[in-house]
């Protein structure tokens, strides 16, 4: 019998659930899928377990990551990782031997202290070490140019390849089936569900396919149309001869002024890093096969800024030979996220891939995470920032990734600026009005794939963000720009906006189920709501007006358009009579705002813009500089101010007449930086920052935008009507900062009489206030239950790099809490 024929006959025509790629992170899946009790499970592999990316990877498990979601996945997987010799009899190599990571400059010290409190508000040991300290860690190390250091006991290693028979074999047991030696070659799909796949040994139905194929992830995407943005590049470390002193028990080293890691090899040491500028590999539709435990050509010359700063670190690398040279090709996504959950084109398919060199680190909670996802039908945590519904088609182009690639991976041990915006693979969406703003000196940054402007340069300074964990110099202009919408006039290009239109004979009842709010209005009125899931927690933050009979307009943030296309189209009634339409190119958004921007409006249209003729929260089909708008007063900034929405062939001319017509009233353009500082001020909520899947209207303070006191029932109402009965765990709350010149980012430990007890959400400058101002997410860690009583009382602080710094906290908006400014009196 041929190898084929053998293979065929072995392979089932049917499970539940395939899984395609047998490296950690799919016998992960698998592993967990069968805990959960869904057994009925198939695997397959092109060629051995573990041999793509899995076995050449270095293994380190750092827990600490830069979310508390993020962390608790890592943190699980140490859980799991510690217990599962016991559970299968076969060894992982997991060690817990603690982290060291080292600063060379003040800039890289300050980025340590904010880890040390993100480390406390998760409840994670972490401690900060002079240099003498960190050589007492680590004998080997040379310290003089360090100006310390931080220690993560927690943290460990594994040996990815005999972890990932673990996980298998524990799979096993359970009744999982894995196959090895089958390559996929096509994902078999019907009525926009995938429905199984083909394979080199004969196709196999399903009910749901998953895509754990590493770096071909891509290619088994494009199988069935569906994106997944990653793009491989080659990573390098060596292997050194025995050194002595070093042992088992040797910390993992961190370097990042280096670009270094290091870890003990069998008495040796593993050195590798991530350089500044990353070498690509291959494009992803044309990665080798059979490719199986093989590594790259040797590069000495690239892996050169790499060693030179190891020897610099560890002098005894300087006469040590090395064992190994290990190039591997590992795939990263573009924005150093990796990629999860059910993909929107395609019911049924689901992706986890693009691990962007931590992929053993996050093996277990991501496979635990995705897992969930299948057998509930919807996430089970927070996984907003690796949601596959991120990124649009246009993230999926080859060449751009290719541009992008070289950049993120060096983006690895770079000092990690709250502000940063990725350079490579830029422009790619352009507002009709982007050439008016950058003549206007805009600074731009991008956001899904949008060139939005973040803060205006005065003329004669060059357009540039500079990059600090101090004041920049561009709040400077950003405080003009406020002042300018406060005082005056300023005009925001919202262009990147989302934008939906709603329509049909169900659309009403169909939006009543997913919007928390009463979205049965008259023509012209506009309802801000909440889209929750079962749990009551936030899918999406949107703006709904009702613009006809049959017909609504959604506007959202720029950054969810596909996840909240997908989310709609999901949760609408099977049969009903609406469609959904992404019309976010179709029109540019104007944010006109200011005490004289009904003055502005008034001069360039027929229409009466009186607080009598267009009230807060409706909109009216408006002439604006000779164009048909769609006018929305509405603002997120807090002062008198209207939304224009205008056809996009007609843009230009809108702009230019708001600037021509509004000279003489001192109008100005203003950026994204200031509406983030302006809705601060006023205690605006954001999706993704302070409004995820895992906080719900009360725990937000918005318990006003759910229909509690009507009989219409919507989504997550009865998790909604629980915790209002209960008491939230935790509240997002307000606070201003009582040093003025305290300059805060966001992400800052928060104290309560001198405790841990959450983190700053957002934070900004404040121009209105004259100080730094923001919201934080917060919770009595005794009771589990926090008060009102709780907040108003305390003595409150932020730690901000190590110095605590006195803030106020409140229920209320900081800025104008009556509204007055927003109803223009």
């Amino acid at each position: 019998m041929s190898t084929s024929r053998a293979r065929a006959t072995e392979l089932p025509t049917r499970a539940r659930v395939v899984i395609i790629g047998g490296g950690v992170i799919g016998c992960s899946v698998a592993y967990h899928l069968a805990h959960l009790g869904w057994t009925d499970v198939l695997l397959v592999e092109q060629g051995g377990l573990s041999c793509g990316t899995t076995w050449h990877a270095a293994g380190l498990v750092g827990q600490l990551r830069a979310t508390e979601a993020s962390t608790r996945l890592v943190r699980y997987s140490t859980q799991l990782y510690a217990r599962l010799e016991a559970e299968t009899g076969l060894g992982t190599g997991y060690r817990v031997c603690g982290g060291l990571t080292v600063a060379r400059t003040p800039e890289r010290m300050v980025q340590l202290r904010r880890t040390r409190a993100n480390a406390a508000a998760y409840d994670l040991e972490c401690e900060l070490l002079t240099t003498d300290q960190a050589r007492e860690r680590y004998p080997l190390l040379e310290a003089s140019d360090l100006v310390g250091a931080i220690w993560l006991p927690g943290d460990g290693r594994a040996n990815p390849t005999d972890l990932t028979q673990a996980l298998a074999k524990g799979a096993r047991q359970l009744g999982v089936t894995i196959r090895e030696r089958v390559r996929v070659t096509d994902v078999l799909t019907r009525a926009g569900r995938a429905i199984g796949i083909r394979t080199d040994a004969g196709d196999v139905e399903a009910e749901v396919v998953v895509n754990c194929a590493g770096q071909w992830a891509k290619a088994v995407g494009a199988m069935c149309g569906v994106t997944v943005p990653l793009h491989s590049a080659e990573h390098f470390y060596v292997v050194t001869d025995q050194i002595e002193g070093v042992h088992a028990d040797l910390p993992i080293l961190r370097d990042p002024d280096g670009y270094t890691y290091v870890k003990e090899e069998v008495g040796g040491l593993l050195v590798g890093g991530f350089e500044p500028e990353a070498k690509p590999w291959v494009a992803p539709d044309r990665l080798p096969y059979p490719f199986e435990f093989q590594l790259l050509e040797e590069d000495w010359e690239h892996f050169e800024i790499l060693m030179d700063s190891a020897v610099h670190r560890l002098p005894v690398l300087a006469h040590t030979g090395i064992r190994k040279f290990y190039n591997g090709p590992e795939s990263f996504t573009p924005d150093n996220q990796f990629v999860i959950g059910e993909a929107p084109e395609l019911a049924g398919f689901f992706v986890a891939a693009g691990f962007n060199s931590v992929g053993i680190a996050s093996a277990g909670g991501a496979g635990r995470a995705l897992a969930e996802w299948i057998v509930a039908g919807e996430p089970t945590m927070d996984l907003v920032s690796a949601d596959i519904r991120r990124f649009s088609p246009l993230q999926g182009d080859i060449g751009w990734l290719r541009a992008r690639v070289g950049e993120v991976l060096g983006l690895h041990y770079a000092v990690p600026w709250p502000n940063r915006e990725l350079e490579s693979a830029r422009p790619q969406r352009l507002s009709p009005v982007h050439a008016l703003t950058a003549a206007q000196g805009a600074v731009f940054g991008s956001r899904s794939g949008w060139e939005r402007p973040n803060v205006f340069a005065p003329e004669g300074i060059e357009p540039r963000l500079d990059y600090s964990w101090e004041r920049p110099a561009w709040v400077d202009w950003c405080v003009a720009e406020q002042r300018a919408a406060h005082e005056r006039v300023a005009v925001f290009d919202e262009t990147s906006f989302s934008k939906y239109l709603v329509t049909g004979p169900d659309a009403q009842e169909a939006l009543q189920w997913v919007c928390s709010a009463d979205v049965a209005v008259s023509v012209g009125t506009a309802v801000y709501t909440a889209w929750l899931n079962r749990g009551g927690g936030y899918e999406a933050d949107v703006t709904v007006t009702r613009i006809g009979d049959l017909r609504y307009l959604v506007v959202s943030s720029a950054a969810t358009t596909v996840r909240d296309l997908d989310w709609l189209r999901r949760q609408l009634p099977s049969g009903g009579a609406v469609e959904v339409v992404d019309i976010t190119s179709a029109l540019a958004v104007f944010g006109v705002m200011g005490p004289k921007s009904r003055e502005l409006l008034t001069r360039i249209s027929g229409n009466d813009f009186s607080d009598n003729a267009f009230p807060f929260g409706t909109m009216r089909e408006v002439a604006v500089a000779g164009a048909p708008v769609r006018a929305l007063r509405m603002t997120y900034v807090g002062e008198l101010g209207f939304e224009l929405y205008v056809p996009t062939d007609l843009a230009v001319g809108v702009y230019r007449g708001l600037f021509a017509a509004g000279a003489d009233l001192g109008i100005a353009p203003a950026g994204y930086y200031a509406i983030d500082a302006m809705r601060l001020e006023k205690g605006y909520r954001a999706f993704g920052r302070e409004l995820t899947p895992e906080v719900g209207p009360v725990e937000a303070g918005l318990g006003f935008v759910c229909k509690l006191g009507s009989e219409v029932d919507f989504l997550g109402r009865g998790a909604v009507v629980a915790v209002r009965q209960s008491g939230p765990r935790r509240r997002i709350v307000s606070f201003t900062v009582a040093d003025p010149a305290a300059y805060l980012w966001g992400g800052e430990l928060v104290l309560r009489d001198g405790m841990p007890v959450g983190q700053v959400t957002s934070a900004a400058y404040g121009a209105r206030l004259g100080r730094g101002v923001g919201l934080a997410l917060v919770g009595d860690r005794v009771t589990q239950a926090t008060s009102p009583s709780w907040i108003d009382a305390g003595a409150w602080a932020v730690d901000l790099a190590g110095e605590v710094i006195p803030i106020g906290v409140s229920r209320r908006a900081p800025f104008d809490p009556d509204n007055r400014r927003v109803r223009g009196t």
